[in-house]
């Protein structure tokens, strides 16, 4: 069920809304309608399925393994430190 929402908004900022939607040849309405989705996006954390998929993706890719004093000495060695 949609719900109406109503809101006042300074002349100002009505008419740069107005503008905007015009060049995106689109009505104010759906204009705020999209503008408050892609907030809305912007802020819910993702589902769970795209947070695992985004780790794994990571998972292809090695990198050094071991011990961590045995790795610091390493990159210690390599930069010319030990």
């Amino acid at each position: 069920m949609s719900k109406r929402l109503q809101i006042l908004l300074p002349e100002e900022e009505y008419k740069e809304i107005q503008t905007i939607s015009r060049l995106d040849k689109k009505t104010i309405a759906e204009w705020v309608r999209q503008s408050i989705r892609s907030s809305i996006k912007e802020r819910v954390p993702e589902e769970s399925e795209k947070k695992i998929a985004r780790i794994l993706s990571f998972a292809k890719y090695s990198g050094p393994t071991g011990d961590i004093q045995s790795l610091l000495k390493e990159i210690e060695k390599g930069r010319g430190e030990v």
